[in-house]
């Protein structure tokens, strides 16, 4: 039997850098789905089993700390990565995620983060053979 692969959701309004990141993940073995802005995603989010979420912080309407602390009110459990071109987030942003990263840290870097949180996720725990 087929282990189902985990869904994530992935949110920026850059949409070269969100096909790029699409591409990157399906490639990975992750089902994904996309959002070009904050409203898109948590209507995304609140309508599908989401496993992990990575998310852009710099958005035009709101940004990703806004779109984490509504995704936190409704799925607490789901783990967020907050993905940022920015250096220095205030701290009441980056702790609204479970794990914070730059854009320059590239692809190994996000592959690896992204599997872990989806592994130490109480939320992702499957049984072996499903």
């Amino acid at each position: 039997m087929q282990k189902s692969s985990p869904l994530v959701l992935c949110v920026d309004d850059e949409l070269v850098g969100l096909r790029i990141r699409q591409i990157l993940l399906e490639r990975a073995g992750y089902k994904v789905l996309t959002a070009a802005d904050g409203y898109s995603g948590l209507e995304l989010f609140a309508a599908h089993p989401v496993d992990a979420v990575v998310l852009d912080y710099a958005m035009p309407g709101m940004h990703g700390g806004q779109v984490a602390e509504k995704m936190r009110q409704t799925k607490p459990k789901v783990p967020i990565l907050l993905l940022s071109a920015y250096l220095d987030l205030p701290t009441e942003v980056t702790s609204l995620a479970d794990v914070y990263m730059t854009k320059g840290e590239g692809a190994p870097a996000l592959l690896d983060k992204l599997g872990n949180l989806i592994h130490a996720s109480p939320h992702h725990k499957r049984q072996p053979g499903q």
